[in-house]
């Protein structure tokens, strides 16, 4: 996988959800003192808790900065569909949206965040994890511009 500018992000230490955010709105041209930050407890499936993907709840985080809320329940919806779409896309990709499920990693306690930290997981599931998820919630975005 051709790396991606939130893969670039990562690699400079910012976590799963931090990284997709930000690049996400780097592209759009969007700053806040808020940005990443808002998005760093969401690691480690929230919390470090194993459960929902950090690269998910960054991206769907993404749609909600960017995406145009509208006036109406309709338009609201509308974006509730580009998030649906997202979880679809990327669960189809990675095979779950499950932080555990992804990387096997109990996050939960210091030892288990230690291990996880000098294994080739992060390299090998997170890394990917979040590149496809920049890729697809920047494919669906500029799909609902046109």
């Amino acid at each position: 996988m051709e790396q991606n500018r939130a893969m670039e992000i990562m690699k400079q230490g910012h976590g799963c959800p931090e990284s997709v955010l930000l690049a996400v709105c780097q592209e759009y041209g969007i700053e806040s003192d808020v940005i990443p930050r808002i998005a760093s407890c969401f690691a480690g499936g929230i919390g470090n808790s194993g459960s929902v993907c950090g690269a998910v709840t960054g991206a769907v985080m993404a749609i909600g900065v960017v995406a145009d809320q509208g006036d109406s329940m309709d338009d609201y919806m509308e974006k509730m569909l580009l998030v649906q779409e997202f979880r679809q896309r990327f669960e189809q990709a990675m095979n779950t949206i499950n932080c555990h499920e992804l990387t096997g990693a109990d996050l939960t306690t210091p030892e288990g965040i230690n291990a996880f930290m000098k294994s080739d997981i992060p390299q090998k599931v997170c890394f990917p994890a979040v590149g496809i998820a920049f890729d697809i919630v920047m494919e669906i975005l500029n799909k609902a511009e046109d």
